[in-house]
């Protein structure tokens, strides 16, 4: 009798709930969990192009750093210099492609004036840098654009169901209609909170690579005025020498009158 009267009690303490989200996701059967993977898939995706994408532009800003800090611009020739970067790097590619351009140049029999040649190479290395931190962008905006129309899909799926649901029980009941309105109200969150972190992080690394883009332009722009003077034009931050300072006053002598 006591064992009855608690498990009665603990019954009533905490009641078993039909509605929650695994029971939605049940009741929606295949096509809820076929489209709840494909957001899932969406959302790890794009979490790990923002994730990878924000370590491959903070590690060209820090080369960039020890660039405008560093011995680069103070080395005798561009090749010493070029030997004080990192290798793979984007700065170190340009750089490269430089020298490899005005080593062409000297083979050439026609009358290609040097500078143009110079800077197409070096665009085209430019444009290739950029296409690399291009890659996986698009893939954010794909999922931008179309994870809350996957949701939908799910909501309309449910909302399909739900009146199903109600036809078959010729009224319209809430244990009937519950489970797939539910399940169709999860499918919507869910496909607004896949696309609204793509949509931000697609604009903020889009932000960034223009930053980059400005960074990799100046510099192939240095490069190429160093490679045409010979050495002899460089940027200021790296050959402004510090002021002297300036001589302390010598103290004034009295004179006898």
């Amino acid at each position: 009798m006591l064992i009855e009267i608690l498990a009665a009690a603990s019954g009533d303490a905490a009641p078993q709930t039909q509605f929650g989200f695994m029971e939605a996701m049940e009741q929606g059967g295949v096509i809820a969990w076929a489209i709840f993977g494909i957001l899932v898939i969406m959302s790890i995706g794009s979490f790990y192009i923002l994730i990878t994408k924000l370590l491959e532009q903070n590690r060209i800003f820090n080369q960039y750093k020890q660039i405008r800090n560093g011995a680069f611009w103070k080395a005798a020739t561009l090749s010493e210099g070029a030997s004080k970067l990192e290798k793979n790097s984007a700065w170190r590619q340009l750089v490269d492609d430089g020298l490899a351009a005005e080593g062409q140049h000297a083979k050439m029999t026609d009358s290609l004036e040097a500078h143009d040649w110079l800077h197409g190479s070096l665009e085209r290395s430019e444009n290739s840098i950029n296409a690399k931190l291009a890659n996986g962008l698009p893939f954010l905006a794909t999922v931008g654009a179309t994870a809350p129309f996957v949701g939908l899909l799910g909501t309309v799926i449910g909302i399909y169901r739900a009146m199903i649901g109600i036809a078959i029980a010729g009224s319209a009941q809430i244990d009937k209609v519950a489970g797939p309105v539910g399940e169709a109200l999860i499918m919507t969150a869910i496909g607004l909170l896949v696309a609204v972190p793509a949509v931000f992080a697609y604009n903020w690394l889009q932000i960034r690579n223009k930053r980059i883009a400005g960074l990799l332009s100046a510099f192939s722009t240095d490069v190429l005025a160093y490679i045409n003077s010979g050495g002899a034009v460089k940027p200021a931050v790296a050959t402004r020498a510090a002021a002297p300072a300036a001589k302390p006053a010598a103290p004034a002598t009295a004179t006898k009158a």
